[in-house]
């Protein structure tokens, strides 16, 4: 079996700050310490828009200046050098102030240039298998056969690539994503192990507040695993959680499905309905503080979102509160990804499109739902997991607008794919995936 290379972590170039206290006990020491605890990460190689925070360690205030605000400015906004330039560099110098004592930190960075734009001729599934199997709560990966979304082989021989070594130590809803930029990709998933583990009920009351995150700009080598709190106290559950960018915040939109119980009930013994929850991040390692997105009154669960035109299209599990169907898939768009619906939100800041697809075609539950453009046809396809019968089940349509869906007649997915995300992909990088993690025979 391939072994995953793993990628060095990052270390920002900064000079020492001023040494005035030994511990955090006075003034200058805590200022010493929150100047200590701050990172810009990936200095060395930056890519996209940076996290620069205004607050730090015990409450100081943050400021932030740069030798060349056309690349990088104070407030992490990135420009690029066009592809075929050389690396652009600046530095930040952060401004660190508690009480009346200030100092100063900075921070090198090089800024790669932009990457050169490529055809997408292939595609990549990151999945999980499920819990009726002993290996199947970890992450595995299959490839088109050429350009073919509907033909595809399991890769490194049929077995995990990614498996989890924190938190619950499963993973389940692997979803990629692709930077704006192009040549670095994020994937997260969910912590979660049913397979031996207490049950769902305690899964949904006691399961993980955190996401599990890798990343990587070949789609071979993967960093480490970072194990990132999301959500809060309330939280019963931190499940299947996707991203989209959006280009008008500079950032990505992280979002995902949660129990949220009352303040006053610690044990989240109560009754509550599952609801859609959002963060942002530029970086895959801060994020905001969530937010409640949607929230019918009823289940929302196993959210994703493409962009078509000036629309964000959502499609999502739900228990019938939209719509004229019980526990279906909705489609939903909105020309703002965060717009928030509520119970009482009317009109809806999502508009209802498309409804009642699983009970239509008489198919068992769905979830999980895949949705990805078409490399070579002005066409649609929604990958959908009926959890309950056969797996993951290929719907297509030309319009997301005016959706006709249809099932294609032949299709040859991987073994046991269950939740999980398709990303059209370039064809060297189809090539190199190939190779890294060979398929079966």
């Amino acid at each position: 079996m391939l072994s995953v290379a793993l990628l060095a972590a990052p270390v920002a170039v900064a000079e020492t700050p001023p040494s005035r206290a030994v511990s955090g006990t006075t003034l200058d020491g805590r200022l010493n310490e929150a100047a200590k605890a701050l990172t810009v990460w990936d200095a060395h190689d930056v890519r996209g828009n940076i996290t620069l925070p205004d607050r730090g360690l015990h409450g100081a205030r943050i400021s932030w200046k740069s030798t060349d605000p056309s690349t990088v400015t104070r407030t992490g906004e990135v420009r690029r050098p066009a592809h075929g330039k050389r690396p652009a560099t600046a530095t930040l110098t952060a401004t660190v102030k508690l009480g009346h004592r200030q100092t100063m930190r900075r921070f090198d960075l090089t800024v790669r240039p932009l990457p050169k734009k490529r055809p997408l001729k292939g595609y990549f599934f990151p999945y999980f298998a499920g819990e009726k199997y002993a290996d199947g709560e970890q992450v595995f990966f299959a490839a088109s056969r050429g350009n073919d979304p509907l033909r595809w082989d399991d890769l490194n021989g049929g077995t995990s690539v990614l498996t989890s070594t924190q938190g619950e130590k499963g993973l389940r809803d692997p979803f990629i994503i692709r930077s704006p930029e192009g040549d670095k990709f994020y994937l997260i998933a969910t912590d979660l192990k049913i397979h031996g583990g207490p049950g769902w009920d305690h899964a949904t009351r006691h399961g993980s507040r955190h996401i599990e995150i890798w990343e990587s700009t070949d789609l071979v080598r993967w960093s480490e695993q970072r194990h990132v709190r999301v959500s809060d106290d309330t939280a019963g559950m931190t499940w299947a959680p996707e991203a989209t960018y959006d280009k008008r915040l500079g950032a990505y939109v992280v979002y995902w499905a949660s129990n949220l119980y009352s303040a006053d009930d610690p044990d989240h013994q109560g009754t509550v309905n599952t609801r859609l929850m959002y963060a942002t991040t530029r970086d895959f390692r801060t994020f905001s503080k969530p937010r409640v997105w949607k929230d019918t009154g009823a289940n929302s669960i196993d959210a994703t979102v493409v962009r078509d035109g000036d629309y964000f299209y959502r499609i999502s599990t739900d228990d019938g509160v939209i719509g004229s169907c019980t526990a279906d898939l909705v489609l939903e768009r909105s020309k703002s990804l965060t717009a928030v619906d509520l119970p009482d939100t009317r009109p809806r800041n999502w508009q209802l499109v498309d409804d009642c697809i699983r009970t239509d075609f008489g198919l068992g539950w769905l979830e999980g739902p895949t949705v990805f453009k078409s490399n070579t046809e002005d066409r649609w396809y929604a990958f959908m997991d009926e959890s309950s019968g056969r797996g993951y089940i290929p719907f297509t349509t030309r319009e997301l607008d005016k959706p006709s869906w249809s099932i294609p007649d032949d299709y040859d997915l991987p073994s046991r794919p269950r939740h999980g995300t398709v990303l059209p992909i370039t064809k060297a990088e189809l090539d190199r995936v190939r190779a890294a993690f060979p398929p079966a025979n």
